[in-house]
């Protein structure tokens, strides 16, 4: 193989390794992303949750 062919694949291989990194960088990010999301919601159904117990249990108390 020549020289040139040579450095050429080097270069490719390079390229694809350097894709696949950041493909994986990527993917990792939109994972935590979605972790957050998922998170966030939890978070907005128990304080729905809090919110609505702790109201009806005023109302309940108000009606005595």
């Amino acid at each position: 193989m020549s020289n040139k062919n040579q450095n050429s694949k080097s270069a490719t291989e390079g390229i694809k390794e350097t894709a696949g990194a950041a493909f994986h960088t990527l993917h990792s990010a939109l994972e935590t992303t979605e972790n957050v999301a998922m998170n966030s919601v939890d978070a907005a159904k128990n304080v729905a949750n809090n919110v609505t117990r702790n109201g009806s249990g005023r109302d309940q108390r108000n009606r005595d």
